[in-house]
């Protein structure tokens, strides 16, 4: 027989779990929320995601055919997506961030991908954080 002690222990117990069960299930599904950008004349670098071009014209691209990583007997409709240059030289590494491994991918083009081109902000907070080299000589100056 379980005495009152135990058996309110045991029901706080449950509760926590269903709770912590909820708020996971929750958050799981605040991953899952697609982002769409919309195309409205150039996309703008840093901000990454499926491009809707509904009913807007085509975008520039990247290559003019699609990449597969995945090839199905019926391949779905293609998508268009705004990646970082990394990302779309090595697709089929971050294809699963995006949900599009089996689907026909064209890469839209942004000024990230001209040639020289420099993300504000980056090189230099890079560079000053990292000092030197690999930690050799860190008691001299």
């Amino acid at each position: 027989m379980i005495g009152a002690g135990s058996w309110s222990e045991v029901m706080k117990t449950r509760l926590e779990l269903c709770i912590a069960m909820a708020l996971l299930a929750l958050a799981g599904q605040a991953l899952a929320q697609e982002v769409r950008v919309i195309v409205s004349g150039e996309v703008a670098p840093g901000v990454y995601g499926r491009v809707d071009v509904s009913n807007s014209p085509r975008p520039p691209l990247v290559s003019p055919d699609p990449v597969v990583v995945v090839r199905q007997a019926r391949a779905p409709g293609p998508v268009y997506l705004h990646v970082p240059p990394g990302h779309a030289k090595n697709w089929a590494k971050h294809c699963r961030k995006y949900d599009a491994c089996s689907r026909p991918v064209y890469f839209v083009k942004s000024a990230e991908y001209d040639p020289g081109y420099k993300h504000p902000g980056k090189g230099a907070q890079k560079s000053a954080a990292r000092g030197k080299g690999k930690g050799k000589d860190r008691d001299k100056d």
